[in-house]
C-alpha cells in the first residue's frame, strides 16, 4: 500500500510538472522600439492576445537601436512578435530600391521576409508614419492646400523650415524640389527641437515632419498628401515569426483585429495623449481598443 501510495504521489508531481511546463510553454515575447507610437501599439497587441486567448504575454519594450535589434532577436526567436513599417523593412532590413506604391512595396516586402526570415507581415493596421510637410492649420484654410502639388502655386509667399540634414539629403529636400518644383520665398535652418515652436510662433509656414506625431495635433498643423509618392511609405504592420504562428496559429485573426484600424488621424491623436498628455500608453491603447470594439 506504502509502495502503491508513493507512486501515486510521484504520479501527481509528475502530472503537475507536465501542466507547469505546458502552461509555461503558452507564451509569446512582444518587443517595441523606445518611442511612444511603438509602446502603444505593442500594449494593444498584448492586451488582444491576453483577452482573445490563453497566451501569456512578455513583454519586451523599448529596445534601444530599434529595427537593428529586435530584427536579429526576431531571428534568433529570442522575440515573437513587434509592430514595424514596411518602408523600414524594405530599405533598412533588406537594403532594397526604394517601390513608391505603398501596395506594391508591402507586397514586396511581405514577400521577401517570408522567403528570407520566415517571417510574416500581418494585415496593416491603417496608418502610415512617413515623411510629411505640415503646414500651419490657418495657412492650409486660407490658401486651400491639401496637397504638395497645391502648395507648389502657393510656396512663392511661404516660408520653409528644417533641420540642417533635410537640406543636405537627397531623400530630403533636394528631391522634393526636383519632384515638385517648390519655389519657397524664405527657407529656414532650425534646430530639430525647435521645429514645431517656430512654427507655432508663425516664424515660418511649412515644415518637415512625421506624420503621425503628436506634436501635430499641438500645434494644430495639417498634414498635406504627398500625391506623386515622393517619400517612401512607411505603412505599419504586426511582424510574427512563422514558428511562432505554426504553434498558436490563433493569433493571426487575434492579431488582424487592427487592420484598417487605426487612421493616420487617429495615431497623431494616441501618440498626442502619450506625449503630451502624460497618459500610460497602456491605458491609452485599452481605451482606443474598447472604444473600437476590439476587446
Amino acid at each position: 500500500m506504502k509502495r502503491l501510495g508513493l507512486m501515486g504521489l510521484v504520479l501527481v508531481i509528475m502530472f503537475a510538472l507536465l501542466a507547469g511546463c505546458q502552461a509555461e510553454e503558452k507564451k509569446v515575447v512582444i518587443a517595441s522600439k523606445p518611442h511612444s507610437e511603438q509602446y502603444i501599439l505593442a500594449e494593444m497587441l498584448t492586451q488582444l492576445i491576453e483577452t482573445h486567448t490563453d497566451i501569456t504575454v512578455e513583454q519586451k519594450l523599448g529596445i534601444g537601436g530599434g529595427t537593428a535589434n529586435i530584427q536579429p532577436a526576431m531571428l534568433a526567436g529570442e522575440i515573437d512578435i513587434y509592430p514595424e513599417y514596411s518602408g523600414t523593412g524594405w530599405l533598412f532590413v533588406l537594403k532594397q530600391e526604394l517601390i513608391n506604391d505603398p501596395d506594391a512595396l508591402y507586397d514586396a516586402v511581405t514577400e521577401q521576409y517570408k522567403s528570407e526570415f520566415d517571417i510574416v507581415w500581418l494585415d496593416r493596421y491603417g496608418f502610415n508614419n512617413t515623411y510629411a510637410l505640415a503646414v500651419a492649420g490657418t495657412i492650409a484654410t486660407e490658401f486651400q492646400l491639401e496637397t504638395y502639388t497645391d502648395l507648389v502655386d502657393k510656396s512663392p509667399m511661404l516660408i520653409f523650415g528644417a533641420e540642417y540634414d533635410f537640406y543636405e539629403r537627397e531623400d530630403g529636400f533636394p528631391g522634393l524640389e526636383a519632384v515638385y518644383g517648390f519655389d519657397f520665398k524664405e527657407m529656414k535652418e532650425l534646430d530639430i527641437g525647435l521645429k514645431y515652436e517656430a512654427i507655432g510662433s508663425g516664424e515660418i509656414d511649412v515644415v518637415n515632419a512625421f506624420s503621425t506625431d503628436g506634436l501635430l495635433k499641438q500645434y494644430d498643423l495639417k498634414v498635406l498628401a504627398d500625391d506623386q509618392n515622393f517619400f517612401p511609405s512607411y505603412q505599419a504592420a504586426t511582424l510574427i515569426r512563422q514558428e511562432t504562428l505554426d504553434k498558436y496559429p490563433e493569433l493571426k485573426d487575434v492579431l488582424n483585429k487592427l487592420a484598417g484600424q487605426i487612421s493616420d488621424d487617429e495615431m497623431v491623436e494616441l501618440n498626442y495623449l502619450v506625449e503630451k498628455e502624460n497618459l500610460d500608453p497602456k491605458e491609452v491603447a485599452r481605451k482606443f481598443l474598447e472604444d473600437k470594439g476590439l476587446i
